[in-house]
């Protein structure tokens, strides 16, 4: 398939350095998670790390969707990235997207970005409720969110895993990643609620959360985590719902075959 690739005005990189990449992404480089849908690696690329994102190739539909109709996943990632970045919000500087495609379909793609020392995610948080300096963190978070809303940024994919964090002295860093779902527009009271849907579970993180965000937005506490709670719990039964499905799909297909 002819390839499109768009290299950023700031980056090192050039296309023969990517296409040398990716011709080796398949075997080589430090893979970052399961690779079970998507599959992300760390690679060296003339001396730099980077990290690769390559997104699995789309459906029947989508392969037509992507090619005529709507940005790839990939693209909206290079886009959004720069996106977030003129609007002061943190994430991993973006390097580059490449993009395969014939005549009629479109096929696999790819988002590279620089590859960024973190101490954290958000899961951290989750898994250690004892951690140190656990309160701050949560509402340097919150106020974080806080000004992704009120800069207009609906970020769909608000997950433990999906902001990395640093910590800087006393103070925390937060940047986004997996940036391809987001909205751009003003932000209604329950979206804005809702938005941490993702995120835990946990009463005692979202008695947090929605205490300093009820100052932030000059709201009643009791007010903000009833509904907190609220899409908390409904986005958990949901998920519940889709997870058992998928195993009931998957065991019925595993068995036919």
């Amino acid at each position: 398939m002819p390839v499109k690739i768009k290299i950023h005005k700031n980056s090192a990189l050039t296309k023969a350095s990517i296409e040398r990449t990716l011709e080796k992404f398949n075997h080589e480089g430090e893979l970052i998670g399961t690779g079970y849908r998507n599959v992300i690696k760390i690679l060296d690329i003339e001396g730099e790390r980077y990290n690769i994102k390559g997104f699995k190739v789309p459906n029947v539909v989508n392969k037509i969707v992507y090619r005529f109709f709507r940005k790839s996943k990939a693209e909206r990632s290079f886009l959004y990235a720069q996106r977030l970045l003129d609007s002061g919000i943190l994430t991993p500087s973006p390097e580059a997207y490449i993009e395969y495609t014939s005549l009629f379909v479109f096929g696999k793609s790819y988002y590279i970005s620089k590859q960024l020392n973190y101490d954290f995610t958000i899961r951290k948080l989750i898994d250690e409720p004892q951690c140190e300096d656990y309160e701050n963190i949560l509402r340097q978070f919150t106020q974080f969110t806080f000004q992704l809303h009120e800069k207009g940024i609906h970020f769909l994919d608000h997950s433990p895993g999906n902001t990395l964090i640093k910590k800087d002295g006393d103070d925390y860093k937060f940047y986004l990643v997996d940036l391809n779902r987001m909205e751009f527009k003003t932000l209604s009271y329950n979206e804005r609620l809702a938005n941490f849907a993702r995120l835990s579970p946990k009463d005692y993180m979202l008695d947090i959360i929605s205490d300093e965000y009820a100052k932030l937005i000059n709201k009643p506490h009791a007010e903000v985590r009833e509904r907190m709670y609220y899409f908390s719990q409904k986005f958990s039964s949901s998920f519940k719902k889709k997870e058992a499905f998928k195993k009931k799909y998957y065991f019925w297909r595993k068995k036919k075959n």
